[in-house]
């Protein structure tokens, strides 16, 4: 496998390229499972590299036919799969090695690629699907990853996006564009998604590798872009059950920037006043959220790994929604919706995400009397995850596992004890 592929990695260098060759390569990878992906890896390592620095500079270069032509964009779309599950494959790749095959060598390359998209005269320009597609698992790798986010390419990346895609009159347009009831998929081009997706999407993870500073700050953001964000949280939570796929990928990565940025190395909820002002408009926001949350076809997509937008969703709505139990005085609002606690436990026993079911118990902890959360009928595993997390932490102190405030771990333990004390099963 490694001399084929080898040869296949050469002779994609040679120009023009061969359809056969590219045909070769796609099969090799769509032939890569879990089980396989590891070893793989290791065997192609030279190769890929070369082949992982080549398609950067591809997408960097000034040349847009090689992406307009089916087959090559076939092969774009796989090799990003391939990279998407090598990010979150948890097995004996070592992070330098998926670092030198995801990040891009130089700075001069991400310039002439956004350099590129700004220019661009066609919104369905194919080279702006491409270059999503890698900006997209770019950020799933500092989102896995987060000391990444200090990498001086990262952040400029992350600087770009801020200073000339967010608050920008172009970014503002396709807000309000989202705002409609009844939205045609003509709206959802190549452009658009890169601007409402792949930006906030970018950003959002950024914010939790707690960066030093952003250049733009709340005060200065969401005067901007507050209201048509609500706007949009507010009508489409009526639509949930219409959604598209693009809607569902632009609305989850809002959710999530806009959570995100407000609490970025802030936790006290000041930020959260310049987004809600009043308390009407917080009520009508905690409703909206929880109305997206409680469409139950979300919950057969969620994945055990932040790897989909329906997972992505969930796990920023719930965070959201937690931020706001701990920093605002409202419990009695949550209290006055009386399918809320059903909502959260339905989440809960997906056996989904770590950091939903976290987060779940999280504020079932702080808007439930402790005799509610006694009479939970629900088993969970945190203490087990929890013991499990700080198994991994003792033998590597160095790395960064999951980025989940240890408070989380807590309050859900206080309810495992309540449960298990109210049903006297005992803890070990």
């Amino acid at each position: 496998m490694e001399t084929n592929f080898e040869q296949l990695v050469t002779a994609f260098n040679i120009s023009p390229l061969s359809t056969n060759v590219l045909e070769e390569i796609i099969v090799l990878l769509k032939q890569q499972t879990d089980e396989s992906l590891s070893s793989f890896v290791l065997q192609t390592y030279s190769s890929l590299i070369i082949l992982e620095h080549k398609i950067w500079q591809l997408i960097s270069s000034k040349s847009h036919e090689l992406f307009s032509q089916s087959y090559c964009l076939e092969f774009f779309q796989t090799f990003a799969l391939f990279n998407k599950k090598l990010i979150f494959n948890q097995n004996i790749i070592e992070d330098f090695m998926k670092s030198s095959l995801i990040i891009p060598e130089t700075i001069d390359q991400i310039n002439n690629i956004f350099q590129q998209i700004e220019q661009s005269k066609d919104d369905n320009d194919p080279l702006i699907t491409v270059a999503s597609l890698w900006f997209d698992n770019l950020t799933f790798f500092v989102h896995e990853y987060p000391q990444l986010g200090h990498l001086p390419i990262i952040i400029h990346i992350n600087q770009y996006f801020e200073h000339h895609f967010l608050m920008n009159e172009q970014f503002k347009f396709y807000l309000i564009q989202l705002q409609q009831s009844q939205i045609s998929s003509s709206i959802f081009t190549a452009k658009q998604l890169f601007y409402m997706k792949t930006c906030p999407f970018s950003l959002n993870s950024y914010c939790f590798t707690n960066p030093e500073s952003f250049d733009y700050t709340p005060e200065k953001v969401l005067p901007n872009i507050g209201d048509e964000y609500l706007q949009i949280i507010q009508v489409q939570s009526y639509t949930v059950e219409f959604w598209s796929k693009e809607l569902l990928a632009c609305i989850s990565h809002l959710i999530g920037f806009m959570r995100a940025f407000i609490w970025w190395n802030r936790e006290n909820g000041t930020n959260l006043k310049i987004l809600l002002p009043t308390e009407k408009i917080l009520c009508d926001y905690i409703q909206a959220l929880i109305r997206i949350i409680d469409y139950k076809p979300f919950y057969k997509s969620i994945m055990l790994q932040r790897f989909n937008d329906e997972t992505i969703l969930i796990d920023s709505v719930l965070l959201s929604l937690i931020n706001i139990v701990q920093t605002q005085n409202i419990n009695w609002f949550f209290h006055s919706i009386t399918e809320f606690p059903d909502i959260l436990l339905n989440l809960a026993q997906a056996h989904v995400y770590y950091r939903i079911y976290l987060c779940v118990y999280g504020i079932l902890s702080e808007t439930l009397t402790e005799e509610h959360l006694k009479e939970l009928k629900v088993t969970d595993n945190i203490k087990m995850f929890f013991f499990h997390m700080l198994e991994q932490a003792w033998h590597d102190p160095s790395k960064k596992y999951k980025q989940i405030p240890i408070a989380y771990f807590l309050r859900g333990t206080y309810i495992n004890i309540l449960i298990h004390s109210k049903t006297n099963h005992r803890l070990y």
